[in-house]
């Protein structure tokens, strides 16, 4: 009897995971660039919510119906299912492609080559290594700066590399290449001089008290403030991979403006970019609140500055990277920062940035964009002429993303 028992249990069990390795479903999306322009590397992003699958989607096939194309699920929200699919793609001039995607209940199998990586060390000074976690919350009142190896998350595309800082700041911090590679896991934002001599980049913005690339700032009436006082403070990350990096940094109790707001930075960088998509949200709507984003005014007296005034903003400059300078040599940047027409207010500036002021009423968030080159890369810009020229086309491409349709 017991042995009836015992291969009946086998047998149901066998049956149950038999089903849940074969439970699937497939779907085709049409995907369309507007632009009158090729799109390489175009984000792709579906939210599985929308493909109502009825499991929990633990692996995915994207193919144009030739080749696969490398993707990854995303669980955003913390609760260890997935949230997106998330894939790249080549679109050429005012064209529309088919594409299959299959979504299944099975594990992963495979795995696709790395172009971008994210990660978050933790400091342990008596054995001189750093331990990799996924997230870290602090008090608003502890000092964690020297805590987190390189100062906070460390991110990077092939082309660019970008860390954020773990204080009041909150800068995003650019690291400059010479070659389109990933470096970050192996450099962590501080070369050897070995690594140097093998032409590794390095950090090549000295960024103070300055906004850096892009980043999020309150305001003050007349000058851009940081992010203090709050009552906690934390980074995480959610994506390192293969395809696109996903970084968080979230403050509650900020205390700013007569209210205190519960405030979320997501960095979005994809494969192929050099830009940041940075996504604001806050835990209620907004109500008059003012913000500033923008680009650094460049240290030094050898800096120039572009704005269509529209939200649209950018700099080039050459200045030191650090205090060293002995080591190291002066680096030429550009920076530019785009936010979307409907969230700007005032165009401004302090000593330190050229700025837009921007506030949503009545919303739960807002978005904009960064970007920056160094003169370190073999495959950038030659000059501000140039820079600003491409700052001009990379508005245009922002406002023509890549449209997307379930077929059915």
């Amino acid at each position: 009897m017991k042995r009836r028992k015992l291969i009946l249990l086998c047998l149901l069990c066998g049956t149950s995971l038999y089903s849940a390795a074969q439970e699937s479903r497939s779907f085709q999306l049409e995907v369309r660039n507007t632009w009158t322009h090729e799109q390489t590397d175009a984000p792709v992003v579906v939210k599985l919510s929308d493909l109502k699958t009825g499991f929990d989607v633990l692996s995915a096939t994207v193919t144009d119906g030739v080749r696969e194309i490398p993707s990854q699920l995303d669980d955003l929200d913390g609760d260890r299912k997935a949230d997106e699919l998330a894939f790249v793609i080549d679109m050429p001039a005012q064209s529309t492609r088919q594409i299959d995607i299959t979504l299944s209940a099975a594990p992963a199998q495979k795995t696709y080559t790395p172009r971008v990586s994210a990660q978050l060390l933790i400091r342990d000074a008596k054995k001189g290594k750093h331990a990799p976690i996924q997230s870290v919350t602090v008090p608003g009142t502890t000092n964690f700066y020297n805590m987190v190896y390189g100062h906070g998350p460390m991110f990077e595309s092939e082309l660019v590399g970008y860390r954020i800082y773990f204080n009041e700041k909150q800068t995003i911090d650019p690291y400059g290449k010479f070659t389109p590679r990933l470096e970050l896991t192996e450099s962590q934002f501080y070369p050897t001089d070995e690594q140097l001599a093998r032409g590794f980049g390095d950090d090549v913005l000295m960024v103070g008290n300055s906004c850096g690339i892009g980043a999020l700032k309150g305001w003050d009436g007349q000058k851009a403030v940081h992010i203090a006082p709050v009552a906690y403070r934390t980074e995480r990350i959610l994506a390192c991979g293969p395809v696109r990096a996903v970084v968080e940094v979230e403050v509650q109790g900020w205390e700013y403006q007569g209210s205190r707001l519960d405030m979320t930075h997501r960095y979005l960088l994809y494969a192929g970019h050099r830009d940041l998509r940075i996504e604001t949200s806050f835990s209620r709507p907004l109500d008059e609140e003012v913000f500033c984003t923008g680009v650094q005014n460049i240290m030094g007296n050898e800096t120039v500055s572009y704005s269509d005034h529209h939200g649209l903003v950018g700099s080039w400059g050459r200045h030191w990277p650090v205090n060293d300078t002995v080591k190291y040599a002066k680096e030429t940047i550009g920076i530019a920062t785009c936010i979307p027409q409907r969230y700007v207010r005032q165009e401004v500036a302090d000593k330190d940035n050229f700025l837009y002021t921007l506030a949503a009423p009545g919303e739960r968030g807002f978005c904009h964009y960064t970007m920056f080159t160094s003169r370190k890369e073999t495959f950038g810009f030659p000059d501000a002429e140039a820079w600003f020229g491409y700052m001009q086309e990379w508005k245009d491409r922002l406002q023509h993303p890549i449209e997307t349709r379930l077929l059915p």
